[in-house]
């Protein structure tokens, strides 16, 4: 058994250092675009008078560092090669989320806008494994040249993580002799609405409601008449572009289904393993920089003549914080190794619970690290003029969204008491009337258990 990294990993992560000091870090010192990384952060990339949407400066940025990362080869590092990627490994994902992360703030990594010099892009592998041809044809090109922009209409006002419960509905309609659906419903959280081409938008199409069949994934134009968004929700961290976005009499052609009629949650559920580990490590890094900024900062600040970190005040809550980041380390690249040893599909089957320990501790890890730092730090602690309270707003969002830490909690317990996972075996001879476990999206309540989506 092997935990070194490869020396291919680690030559890479030269590599990536290498071209943040050349092509990114004198693009973040230009113009005064440090402005959108120092304690003018908030307000730089915020346009308050303007629903509290991204400044335009703020994206062009984002942009721009995409664009030289994507030309350097790195951006598209996780894609397959037929996407002009190297189909990078969750393993190596995993590190190298972690390595950028613990960095701390700047423009190679800025988690706030899943943003990072090598991205992480689940959308260009569901339409590969989802997609029409006619639709692999406008999409996949358009998505890695930035033509085409898709966000997520899933979660609902009334109803969060139940997915199931879902009140947008669509019927068949026929308009000018072609078949298709008109839609009305209203969705939360459609991230990006304000610079999406489509929505992915999840409608009951059929069946009862807080049945996992009869949802089907529609591919909606965003400027598709009906389509308006309510109000942009203002946030812990801002800027927002989280909306609320009401669908009244929205048409659309059959053409416009994304994946398996009335079986759309499935693709919901693609890729929520890849997108929660990495994540994971992306938290796990974000906590490391706040522990070993605060350890720094003890060992230099010298109250009443000795170093702040003799204290064990000090001592003691970073070494439980140190303790649990090496122990998680741990597990997030087991998970990731496992991962990388399986078909996708049976993930979801094997390592599920796994993939939820991961990215629910890391969530609550970098929380609270960035707290512990704050503390250490004191009243600089507490200001903008350190990353902390930054770190800590954005971080407190992961611990809702990609499934609230609630619910992942209840996926490792339904594999740890064999409701779901390899023990269902185990404990195939009692009765299970009263739980009916399947999918995570599908996790229907019998005895007062809630459905998780």
């Amino acid at each position: 058994m092997d935990f070194a990294l490869p020396q291919e990993l680690k030559d890479y992560l030269a590599e990536l250092d290498r071209f943040i000091e050349a092509e990114i870090k004198p693009l973040e010192d230009a113009d005064d675009n440090v402005r959108f990384f120092d304690h003018r952060r908030e307000y730089a990339r915020t346009d308050f008078e303007n629903g509290g949407l991204p400044r335009h400066e703020w994206e062009e940025l984002l942009r721009e560092a995409r664009r030289r990362a994507d030309k350097a080869g790195h951006l598209r590092f996780a894609m397959l090669p037929k996407f002009g990627g190297k189909g990078g490994s969750n393993l190596w994902m995993c590190v190298i989320r972690e390595y950028l992360a613990a960095k701390g703030l700047g423009l190679h990594n800025d988690l706030q806008n899943e943003h990072s010099i090598v991205a992480n892009n689940p959308f260009a592998k569901m339409f590969d494994d989802f997609g029409t041809e006619a639709q692999k044809a406008e999409f996949l090109g358009g998505m890695l040249d930035g033509t085409k922009r898709i966000t997520f209409g899933l979660t609902e006002p009334d109803h969060g993580s139940d997915a199931t419960h879902m009140e947008t509905r669509g019927v068949r309609e026929e308009k000018d002799g072609v078949a298709g659906w008109r839609i009305n419903g209203e969705k939360m959280w459609t991230t990006g609405m304000h610079a999406a081409t489509h929505c992915a938008l999840f409608v009951r199409t059929s069946g009862e409601d807080g049945a996992a069949r009869g949802i089907t994934c529609f591919l909606v134009p965003a400027d598709a008449p009906g389509v308006e968004v309510e109000e942009y929700l203002w946030t812990f961290n801002m800027p927002t572009d989280h909306p609320r976005v009401a669908f009244r009499n929205v048409w659309v052609p059959d053409t416009a289904i994304f994946g398996e009629p009335e079986n759309g949650l499935p693709l919901a559920q693609s890729f929520v393993h890849e997108n929660r580990i990495r994540q994971a490590a992306g938290s796990l890094g974000a906590a490391v920089f706040c522990m070993e900024e605060a350890v720094r900062y003890a060992r230099q600040r010298k109250p009443f003549g000795e170093d702040l970190a003799k204290n064990q005040a000090i001592q003691f809550p970073l070494v439980e914080l140190a303790t649990q980041a090496e122990m998680l380390r741990l597990l997030i690249r087991k998970t990731a190794w496992q991962m990388d040893q399986m078909p996708h599909p049976e993930v979801e089957k094997q390592l599920s619970d796994k993939v939820s320990m991961c990215n629910y501790w890391g969530n609550r890890l970098a929380c609270e690290a960035a707290d512990r730092a704050m503390q250490v730090h004191g009243g600089i602690g507490y200001s903008r003029h350190k990353p902390f309270e930054h770190i800590y707003r954005h971080h407190r969002r992961y611990r809702i969204t990609e499934g609230a830490e609630e619910i992942q909690m209840r996926k490792v317990a339904a594999f740890l008491f064999g409701y779901m996972g390899p023990k269902r075996k185990e404990f195939a001879g009692l009765d299970w009337s009263d739980v009916d476990y399947r999918t995570e999206s599908q996790i229907r309540p019998r005895s007062g258990w809630q459905a998780l989506g």
